[in-house]
């Protein structure tokens, strides 16, 4: 589904990793350990440029990304934007159809925001905000999932319930994580980077403590 043969990736002609080679099979739920600088957006980056074009990809950038102006509703719409025409999007935005509003809310209900649904994002916590992101890629749908930390700012609690909705919503999915305890209960494989370069890439089942603490150790 996804490959990276041999590629430097990076920023402004500087490499953040090297030689990367990597492949995606459909069904795989990848989980991208890693301190802050280690290099997990960058590979993000790299794995959604390399879908195939007629691939569905799913998108939860680290920022969100989100309309703040708009309402949390109207910001999930947008996630199937590029399937219609700038009229048909133009009139949805404004006054969205009966359809697409009860589709947008039933995946807000599913990140647990359907009475959030016509309240301004800038009104929203980190949180919440990071749950309309989720809702805006499951409301898009696909092959794919790419997540960039999607659930960094809610509790452990309500991440777990929402990694296992990012399970149940998409065949494939590569997230960038920072709980090891998510990281274990979502992933079937696991990839640790560490200053610039993959220190494992391994079956979740044989993710031990010993490199856990190498991946992160000072």
């Amino acid at each position: 589904m996804l490959a990276l043969d041999g590629a430097d990736l990076g920023y402004g002609g500087t490499p953040v990793l090297r030689g990367v080679r990597l492949n995606v099979a459909p069904g795989e739920r990848v989980a991208l350990l890693g301190r802050s600088g280690s290099g997990k957006s960058t590979l993000l980056a790299a794995l959604l440029a390399s879908a195939a074009p007629d691939r569905r990809v799913a998108l939860v950038p680290q920022d969100a990304t989100l309309v703040p102006q708009l309402s949390a509703l109207r910001n999930v719409l947008m996630g199937r934007l590029d399937d219609h025409g700038a009229w048909r999007n133009l009139r949805t935005l404004i006054r969205p159809s009966r359809a697409d509003r009860q589709a947008a809310l039933a995946d807000l209900a599913r990140v647990g925001l359907a009475p959030e649904a016509d309240r301004r994002v800038e009104a929203l916590s980190g949180g919440q905000k990071q749950r309309v992101a989720l809702a805006r890629a499951l409301h898009r749908g696909g092959d794919l999932l790419l997540g960039d930390e999607p659930l960094s700012a809610v509790d452990p609690r309500q991440a777990e319930a929402l990694a296992a909705t990012i399970r149940d919503g998409f065949p494939t999915a590569v997230l960038a994580l920072h709980d090891v305890a998510i990281a274990r209960a979502f992933a079937t494989r696991v990839i640790g980077l560490r200053q610039g370069s993959f220190l494992f890439d391994l079956a979740v089942a044989d993710l031990d403590a010993a490199r856990i603490e190498a991946l992160y150790a000072r």
